[in-house]
């Protein structure tokens, strides 16, 4: 008895036999911690280190050209004889491709979501929704040559004056692959929403449309919001498509029928030709990368400001 005694007290004290159990716990808890810890500082240090690249080289670029005309300068023919470094055709390009794609796949992804989330059944959902996110999981430049092969010759018989290589085509493109980015994550915010929420609308006489828009749109509105600029967010950043599809013409307009040029279509032009290595040239992909990475930074920042400002806690 005076064993058992002694034994107990000696685990609660820690110098008892199970304190080499306790100790290889703490160390087992300590390594998972470092590598969790190593594993943020490589994601850390990794994108701190494409900062500082494109910060560098950026900086090298701007002490050959004029700030004021890199960033409000309206002609871009840097692989020209006599260049000019206006990177508004690229930012308007980019802009451009951007604005299309998110009218095409906003209202298609918030309507998928919707019936998802309030009209399928579970089986139903448990077969379209892995259906729908395949759409995110091919590869860009199929959505490139697809947007070539296919929706160009569609959409050339059915609008004159459309180019071989166009915005349009391309945005729709875009759009189709950011059509799951939409519909996943809202319809996850939308099924978070409680089902209390719901059945107190139902009780009040309510259809579903009226409980899916009047309460579980605006109850899930902050992930609804920061789906659409996330969806912004990775237009603004697609390369293949809009490289294959939309043309390489800097061109500052508003007309989607035109060939034109983003600022990830101009990285890969560049990138693949033969160009001198620390030359003007070269270092406009590290400038306009500089600004593209500024640009989907502040898209994030206003991302999660959104999910702060508008966040429901149930």
């Amino acid at each position: 008895m005076n064993r058992q005694a002694n034994g107990r007290i000696g685990r609660l004290d820690g110098t008892g036999p199970a304190d080499p159990i306790r100790r290889y716990r703490r160390l087992r808890e300590l390594a998972v911690s470092r590598l969790f810890l190593l594993s943020a500082l490589v994601s850390v240090l990794t994108t701190m280190g494409i900062i500082a690249i494109l910060a560098e080289e950026t900086i090298q670029f701007l002490r050959e050209v004029s700030i004021v005309e890199f960033l409000f300068g309206t002609e871009w023919t840097a692989l020209f004889k006599n260049p000019k470094f206006g990177v508004l055709p690229l930012v308007g390009g980019t802009l451009l491709i951007a604005l299309y794609a998110s009218v095409f796949s906003i209202p298609i992804g918030l309507g998928s979501a919707i019936y998802l989330s309030e009209y399928a059944s579970e089986r139903t959902r448990r077969i379209v929704k892995p259906i729908l996110e395949i759409l995110a999981g091919i590869p860009s430049i199929v959505y490139g040559y697809f947007a070539l092969t296919f929706i160009t010759p569609l959409l050339r018989p059915l609008i004159p004056g459309m180019s071989v290589f166009n915005a349009l085509s391309a945005a729709i493109a875009v759009g189709i692959m950011t059509i799951p980015l939409v519909s996943s994550l809202s319809e996850d915010a939308m099924r978070a929403v409680p089902d209390n929420l719901r059945e107190g609308a139902y009780a009040l006489g309510s259809t579903r449309f009226e409980v899916a828009t009047r309460v579980v749109v605006p109850a899930a509105l902050s992930s609804i919001m920061a789906s659409f600029v996330l969806a912004i967010s990775r237009a603004v950043g697609e390369t293949m498509i809009v490289a294959l599809a939309a043309g390489s013409t800097p061109r500052l307009t508003l007309n989607p029928l035109e060939s034109i040029q983003t600022m990830t279509g101009f990285i890969v032009q560049v990138a693949s030709g033969d160009i001198v290595h620390g030359g003007t040239i070269y270092k406009t992909i590290f400038a306009v990368g500089m600004l593209l990475f500024l640009m989907t930074l502040v898209l994030n920042m206003v991302s999660r400001a959104i999910v702060r400002r508008y966040r429901e806690e149930y």
